[in-house]
């Protein structure tokens, strides 16, 4: 069976990696470093969810959405137990609200917010 697993290119792997422990309760697994110190691979787990991470490496085409002017062309779904617990343990390790947790249409619970390194997420519980 497979699956689909964002795979995100950071400019500040080491920080990115406090960010989303901070943030989401992520987990650090599988990990690769580059001889540069940069981070090449890391395995996240967020809430039973599998988020891969690098910094960036221009040589393979991945650039952070810093590098970009801020522009980012996705985002980032995640569930979490507790919406409004994460979205402030987010915004409280440096997210930028974007749109407050509130009830949506689908009876679901969700806020829209961006992680330091440009990433757009909806955190989201039912």
């Amino acid at each position: 069976m497979g699956r689909t697993v964002p795979y995100l290119t950071v400019d500040d792997g080491v920080g990115a990696l406090a960010f989303y422990a901070a943030a989401f309760g992520a987990t650090a697994g599988e990990r690769y470093d580059e001889e540069d110190g940069r981070i090449g691979f890391v395995a996240l787990d967020i809430h039973g969810a599998p988020v891969f991470l690098s910094d960036e490496a221009h040589e393979y085409g991945a650039y952070a959405p810093k590098t970009l002017d801020g522009r980012s062309t996705c985002a980032v779904v995640v569930s979490v137990p507790d919406v409004d617990a994460t979205y402030a343990s987010a915004v409280a390790a440096g997210a930028t609200p974007d749109r407050a947790p509130q009830d949506l249409p689908d009876g679901t619970r969700g806020g829209w917010l961006v992680d330091p390194f440009g990433h757009r997420w909806l955190v989201t519980s039912p």
